[in-house]
């Protein structure tokens, strides 16, 4: 079995000459596959491959995928740099007010204290070297995908670990449910034979035919044999699922929804304290499936 979870987190580092990069990868529950890239600048032609290779990998999740320079590498590329224009234009705008007696002389850590006249030198060139190595990029992030892909797994063997357990108790329940002695057919004719005698006895002239009538249709919409049927047929269908090595979220999804409907019926249907009993600790277990269905690829 092969049940892979959407929460995983892998990274990969590589020391590629001239400049050594890392990719992070983590990923989160998802209704569908929403992929959020974050490339430093001069690299965003790799996109479309990027996207190309998780959409190969991964069914669903939210997905954050961040390729990074290293630390040393961007701080070798980076520098300063003097806005030599912006300098230039206020040391001649300082002249005319100093030659005017308006304002004392600029000094040098005055002008080059002033927004704008020191700049930071961009990591472009880093990027850019990084760029001649567009395979390389590649296969570090189709190694961080299989890495990430091993940590859901991880993860979805343990979801299987506990989604199996509420089966279990889901079957049992509903075995509860069968053999509960408020199904029996003499408990069903001995309750019914009350009801009627209660309706005798409060009105005079009753039809004994549409009394009849009436006792079997209230025999039949408190009779649960479907539902447990159903649930039976819901939870075998739920196993083979589980056992299948393809992405089955959205299937267990709905499932579950099939479940709670059962479950929601049995209590409607309930004509004792303890199947109504029976059928709430049989939705606690449904929701309690349906919550970590949530997190299956």
């Amino acid at each position: 079995m092969s049940l892979r979870s959407m929460t995983g987190f892998a990274r990969v580092e590589r020391d590629a000459e001239p400049t050594g990069f890392s990719w992070e990868l983590r990923s989160v529950n998802g209704k569908g596959l929403d992929l959020r890239l974050r490339l430093p600048p001069g690299l965003e032609d790799l996109e479309a491959d990027i996207r190309r290779l998780v959409g190969s990998a991964l069914g669903r999740g939210n997905v954050q995928a961040t390729l990074s320079l290293r630390r040393e590498t961007m701080e070798e590329a980076a520098g300063f740099r003097v806005n030599e224009i912006l300098l230039a234009e206020l040391l001649r705008l300082s002249d005319a007010l100093v030659s005017e007696g308006r304002a004392a002389p600029p000094s040098a850590d005055g002008l080059l204290a002033l927004r704008g006249v020191i700049e930071v030198a961009e990591v472009g060139s880093a990027a850019g070297a990084l760029a001649e190595h567009r395979a390389e990029v590649l296969a570090a992030l189709s190694e961080a995908l299989l890495a990430l892909r091993r940590s859901r797994e991880i993860e979805g063997q343990a979801l299987a670990d506990v989604l199996n357990a509420r089966l279990d108790r889901i079957e049992e329940l509903t075995a509860m449910a069968e053999a509960h002695p408020a199904r029996s057919v003499e408990a069903i004719r001995l309750r019914l034979a009350d009801q009627v005698a209660l309706l005798r006895g409060a009105a005079d002239g009753l039809d004994e035919a549409r009394l009849h009538q009436e006792a079997t249709l209230l025999a039949t919409r408190a009779d649960i044999r479907e539902e447990l049927d159903r649930l039976t047929a819901h939870v075998a269908a739920a196993r083979e699922l589980l056992s299948l090595d393809e992405p089955v979220g959205r299937r267990l999804d709905f499932l579950s929804q099939e479940f709670n409907r059962e479950a929601n019926t049995l209590c409607a249907k309930s004509n004792a304290t303890g199947l109504t009993a029976i059928g709430l600790d049989l939705k606690l277990s449904v929701d309690q499936f349906r919550e970590q269905v949530q997190n299956i690829e």
